[in-house]
């Protein structure tokens, strides 16, 4: 398919370098830039996730944060409660 595209002309001579020197047309050099282009992820346009933080004082005394067990049986401490 034949269009006519406007390319900044250091643009266009560094595309022509590059495909004398890999023995290519210019029409394919700039096919393969494309394709190239068009097979990265496009970027997103979402905003990034804050996500909400909480205050406090921390764990109780005698609660190991590194400890499933320790959590656990705070949990059930508070749950008998």
């Amino acid at each position: 398919m034949r269009t006519t595209v406007s390319i900044d002309d250091s643009l266009l001579a560094a595309a022509k370098q590059r495909a004398q020197q890999r023995q290519t047309t210019l029409g394919a050099c700039i096919e393969d830039a494309l394709r190239l282009l068009l097979t990265e992820p496009a970027p997103s346009s979402s905003h990034p996730v804050t996500l909400p933080t909480m205050g406090g004082r921390g764990f109780r005394p005698g609660i190991d944060p590194t400890s499933n067990r320790s959590m656990l049986d705070a949990l059930d401490d508070e749950a008998a409660r």
